[in-house]
């Protein structure tokens, strides 16, 4: 999956709850206005919606039967189909797994009142202290008990620092709650550094941010604390108890205070949008400047990093029956432009049957934009790069690897872009390409080669027609992966020792020796069945990051592929168009020996192709070097052919065995392989431009 640029400051949550539609609207339009994007959380007819547009913020304010959900609630709610607004846990819960690491709210729950007593402590307490989220609130609610509700967050793990000049810890309305917090931090940068500190640790634990409402439209302490105290006796007497209490003693507090405690609370809202929003901006800026700064500021020891010259696309995909967010480290990003995204509609077999992509951002990866990265790619062992880029930046790649003899894996990604590279003699600097078979086809007509009009559906026709069409780019290209789809792939290379080397230095040595010979063989796919494919959408760029992650690794040629089937046959099981359990762990080399697997079928011969003179006028061409008349009966000499001597277990293929005039020359039969694409796995890590 080619995933092009993606550049936004951060995304902020906040969850709807007491603010009224147009506050909600209106804390929306802050966080924008601070450089940062709103993701309102909320639940909607049993689905978990991260971003809510302005229809689904006032379904879910105005739904009457709208029910609060926390960490214990989902499974009923979501099961049930109900809609309801998420508290603490509930939202940090659905931003972590959207990867969104701040989180703004009002307050946070925590250990009501005589909770020694009764055991009321918010889940929001144990939340913080097992997923990594920072939440931005005016501490806890002053209905609670603050002393018990902080050394509780201490038992937890959870770091807590207060916003700004003081280390008084809020209570909600009011900016005092006569308890100290652990730590404080002046201003959003240091925030954003406490922040980044406790995620680059890896911790399971939360971060709370306490900000105080602003003194102007903060409430009176004793007033409050007044208000409180009727409210607790209120309660109590009516046996309100459980979840329903805070919802109860907020809307008591409204009554006697005469909305002063209202207008507190909404400013307080308001407040931590904007403080939120500008540590989300802040922690952004500060994350992305250590990418850069690993990217380009590598020590000299540390060892050249391939490097993959393309997109980051946000693959949106529905199947016909019944969507992590990617690892960024690695990855550069455009400031102020849009990522690439693709639609995909799934048949119900995991078939592609609509799609639709915006990929303009692939404009920006010009020519004079890779260049500031020249040492990088002079050094890297491996560049990868699709045909989604500018013609011109393909044309600097291979002027590149022509100057200072780098690999270059080439792949076409459709078959209207995957001729770019051979619209002019650029393609003879390339070393690996992955197309499938119309890809290839492609290729050879913008070559002038001769084409099928048609192409076969029989593995036995389809493993000749690649092998055939492949032949011809072997003379400037060190190999020629063709996908296959369920029939596998197909690799095309120079041999060594009797197979296939992915190496070229390996083969570069082994031609010093000897005349290098060209050589195919079959790999057959992993068995799955048609009940078991959801989608078929990354299972290309999965087979060729398993490949060329096991070339990295110097695994020999049987690994490689089979790493790259592996991991193959774990996205086309997966509902995301590159399956999430693949790993270093999941696609190694241990994996690819604990499994039994069909045997290859090599092929290899000295062969040598040159095409027909005239073969659109002889009845007997193929269309592809090869000729179906006998031996003697053609004075074209359109090909010369010479008897292989195959092992038993060689796939035969349509290229004659029979002797001919012409010697000196010969056509060797070629098998081929199946359909695996683009995108290299995370061990050795890859540097994406």
């Amino acid at each position: 999956m080619k995933r092009p640029f993606f550049t936004t400051p951060c995304d902020t949550v906040w969850r709807p709850k007491e603010p009224p539609l147009s506050m909600a609207r209106e804390v929306e339009e802050i966080v924008r206005k601070n450089g940062a994007v709103p993701a309102t959380i909320g639940i909607l007819q049993g689905q978990i919606h991260v971003g809510l547009t302005d229809e689904e913020l006032e379904f879910l304010a105005r739904s009457k039967n709208a029910v609060k959900v926390s960490r214990r609630d989902f499974p009923f709610v979501l099961s049930q189909g109900l809609s309801g607004g998420t508290t603490v846990s509930g939202t940090m819960i659905a931003a972590h797994k959207a990867g969104i690491p701040v989180f703004v709210t009002g307050g946070i729950g925590g250990v009501h009142r005589e909770g020694e007593n009764t055991m009321d402590v918010s889940a929001d307490l144990t939340e913080l202290g097992r997923t990594p989220v920072a939440v931005v609130s005016a501490g806890a609610k002053s209905i609670l008990d603050i002393g018990r509700t902080l050394e509780y967050l201490e038992t937890q793990g959870v770091c807590v620092a207060a916003f700004g000049e003081s280390r008084e810890f809020p209570a909600f309305f009011s900016r005092q709650s006569g308890f100290q917090a652990p730590y404080h931090v002046r201003d959003e940068e240091e925030a954003a550094k406490l922040i980044d500190s406790a995620l680059g640790l890896g911790l399971s634990s939360g971060v709370l941010i306490a900000v105080p409402c602003p003194q102007e439209r903060a409430a009176s302490g004793q007033v409050i604390e007044e208000a409180i105290q009727q409210a607790l006796s209120e309660a109590r007497s009516k046996g309100i108890t459980g979840k329903e209490v805070t919802p109860f003693l907020l809307q008591k507090l409204t009554e006697l205070t005469d909305g002063k405690s209202l207008d507190s609370n909404l400013a307080l809202i308001q407040n931590n949008a904007k403080v939120g929003s500008c540590i989300a901006v802040a922690l952004s800026k500060l994350q992305k400047a250590k990418r850069k700064g690993n990217l380009l500021g590598q020590e000299d020891m540390t060892a050249p990093q391939p490097v993959v010259i393309g997109g980051i696309n946000v693959d949106f995909v529905a199947k016909a029956q019944n969507p992590e967010i990617l690892d960024m480290s690695a990855v550069l990003q455009l400031e102020e432009k849009s990522t690439a995204t693709y639609c995909a509609v799934i048949t119900s077999a995991g078939e592609l049957s609509v799609g639709l992509g915006d990929m303009d951002i692939h404009h920006q990866i010009t020519e004079q934009y890779v260049s500031q990265f020249k040492e990088n790619l002079c050094q890297a062992p491996l560049v990868c790069i699709d045909g989604n880029v500018p013609l011109s930046t393909i044309q600097y790649i291979c002027q590149l690897a022509r100057e200072h003899q780098l690999a270059v894996c080439y792949e076409p990604t459709d078959e209207n872009k995957a001729s770019k590279p051979f619209l002019s003699d650029s393609w003879k600097a390339l070393t690996y390409i992955s197309p499938n078979l119309q890809e290839l086809r492609a290729i050879n007509r913008t070559l002038g080669n001769p084409v099928p009009a048609e192409l076969p559906s029989r593995l036995e026709d389809v493993v000749q027609t690649a092998a055939a069409l492949a032949c011809p780019l072997l003379a400037h290209l060190h190999c020629v992966v063709v996908t296959l789809g369920s029939h596998g792939i197909l690799l095309c290379g120079k041999s060594l020792g009797g197979s296939i080397s992915l190496c070229p230095g390996a083969h570069e040595q082994a031609a010093a020796a000897a005349a290098a010979s060209l050589c195919a063989a079959h790999y057959p796919t992993i068995p799955i069945s048609r009940e078991e494919i959801v989608n078929v959408s990354g299972a290309g760029d999965s087979l060729m990051a398993g490949i060329l992650a096991g070339m990295l690794a110097k695994h020999d040629t049987d690994t490689c592929v089979r790493m790259g089937l592996l991991a193959a046959s774990l996205s086309l099981r997966s509902y995301e168009p590159i399956s999430p359990v693949i790993s270093t762990s999941s696609v190694s080399q241990e994996q690819v020996k604990s499994r039994r697997w069909p045997e290859a079928k090599h092929s290899c011969h000295n062969i040598q192709s040159r095409p027909c003179q005239k073969p659109s006028d002889c009845g007997g061409c193929l269309g592809l070097y090869t000729c179906k008349l006998p031996p003697g009966t053609c004075n074209l000499k359109a090909v010369s052919r010479q008897r292989g001597r195959p092992s038993p277990t060689l796939l035969k293929t349509s290229l004659e065995k029979e002797n001919v005039e012409s010697p000196g020359t010969g056509l060797a039969e070629q098998d081929c392989v199946g359909d695996l694409l683009l995108k290299v796995g995370a061990e050795p890590q890859i540097s994406f431009i």
